[in-house]
């Protein structure tokens, strides 16, 4: 993604809620499916490593999930276009994490690190091609090599592979995100909003977070020809974006 596109994400699944809906709605397992998120925790996502170069993942979270281990860290990258050596650099990330715990004596030794769930969130137009397992880059090698060959999957989340009507039927925030970003027309962007709003009730301050999110998206798409002030809220971004289209309604019977 561009830093704007990674920023605004990363503001997004800043928020427990949004990434509790994603494991929820688009990760069907019955272990994960169970386990206790508002235990959910933010851990920091910029590391130095021992290189001494700094490098930072786009968002990672952990759950309580255990008593031997005690947490499942969850490692989630955003992605506009199709990278085919994601496998290498969710590596290289998942590596970068076990480092920084062990360096901030997170894990003691003699004990086991926590797992680590990666995952790729994908929002491109273009099919996801590249492989979604380190193996598959690597090429057979023969004899005892092949036992000492890195291994690392990652879990894909592509949103070209949800239909509309899939999405609309889920309570679900991510689903409401994906739908954001293919919106059929105006009236079906004003609706998403009013659902949301309705979504989060009694919590203004993810409902300012989505809002901005939403004011970002769309100035985006009009590749900053769209003049929106500031707004605070859901309810006064629909206000504006109302009058802004009944506006280019007016301008286009005129002209």
């Amino acid at each position: 993604m561009n830093q704007e596109d990674d920023a605004s994400y990363k503001l997004l699944f800043a928020a427990p809620e949004v990434v509790r809906d994603l494991v929820l709605g688009f990760i069907p397992d019955p272990w994960l499916q169970g386990l206790d998120y508002t235990t959910l925790e933010k851990i920091p996502a910029s590391y130095v490593a021992d290189d001494l170069r700094q490098r930072s993942d786009d968002v990672v979270w952990r759950v309580k999930a255990g008593e031997e281990w005690l947490y499942l860290y969850i490692l989630i990258e955003f992605q506009s276009h199709v990278d085919p050596f994601m496998a290498v650099r969710m590596l290289v990330y998942v590596g970068l994490l076990y480092q920084d715990l062990i360096r901030r004596r997170e894990v003691k030794p003699g004990h086991p690190l926590p797992p680590v769930l990666p995952i790729v969130l994908y929002n491109g137009g273009k099919t996801w091609t590249a492989p979604t397992e380190l193996a598959a880059l690597l090429p057979p090698v023969p004899g005892r090599v092949a036992d000492y060959l890195p291994q690392l999957r990652y879990l894909l989340i592509d949103e070209n592979r949800y239909g509309e009507a899939e999405l609309a039927a889920m309570h679900n925030l991510v689903a409401a995100i994906i739908r954001f970003e293919h919106p059929a027309n105006d009236e079906a962007l004003l609706a998403l909003i009013d659902l949301l709003n309705d979504w989060l009730a009694g919590r203004p301050e993810l409902k300012r977070t989505f809002a901005l999110w939403i004011r970002a998206l769309l100035l985006r798409r009009s590749n900053n020809t769209l003049v929106l002030p500031k707004v605070r809220d859901l309810t006064e971004l629909k206000m504006t974006l109302a009058e802004k289209f009944d506006q280019w309604a007016e301008d286009y019977k005129r002209e």
